[in-house]
């Protein structure tokens, strides 16, 4: 594990240049989500790696995953999908086309809602959002391991914990 962070990184470059532009300007802001965003764009690739030998990327793995977390009978409408995964009821309405060719999930009409549909999760699709979420852990893991102690990465979640929670 390495535990000594790079002495400059590209973060602390844009920060730099900001600093000879506009010397009035406090960057720190700048040095944390920039940091984040890199990261998040980073991870993003890592993941959708681990997830491709499963013949889905992050999109579709966490409409299933959401479905898997919702507990038996794994099964949730368009709406509070859409509202659990923060995206658009088209861009849901596509992933949901894919995922239900593949026989990862079915759609159903609503028992209770006659204008409304049930998407449920297949076994299959149990046992494929089984096999990938622990691929994608795996390469967190990784990451965070290669960084960080497990004290530091526990510290550093309640930190985000703390910052999410503010700018929510």
């Amino acid at each position: 594990m390495n535990t000594q962070p790079p002495a400059h990184d590209p973060v602390d470059a844009i920060a730099a240049q900001w600093a000879v532009v506009r010397p009035d300007l406090d960057t720190l802001p700048m040095a944390v989500f920039g940091r984040i965003y890199r990261l998040a764009a980073a991870m993003r690739g890592k993941v959708d790696k681990a997830y491709a030998p499963y013949g889905m990327a992050l999109g579709e793995f966490d409409v299933l995953a959401t479905l898997r977390r919702s507990g038996e009978p794994y099964t949730l409408s368009p709406r509070e999908l859409t509202a659990t995964l923060m995206i658009t009821t088209g861009g849901m309405t596509g992933r949901l086309d894919k995922l239900e060719k593949a026989g990862l999930l079915t759609r159903s009409p609503d028992p209770n809602d006659r204008r409304g549909l049930r998407v449920t999760l297949t076994e299959r699709g149990r046992e494929l959002v089984d096999q990938a979420v622990g691929a994608g852990l795996a390469r967190q893991r990784e990451a965070l391991e290669g960084a960080l102690t497990e004290e530091e990465a526990r510290q550093l979640a309640g930190l985000l914990r703390k910052l999410l929670a503010t700018t929510a």
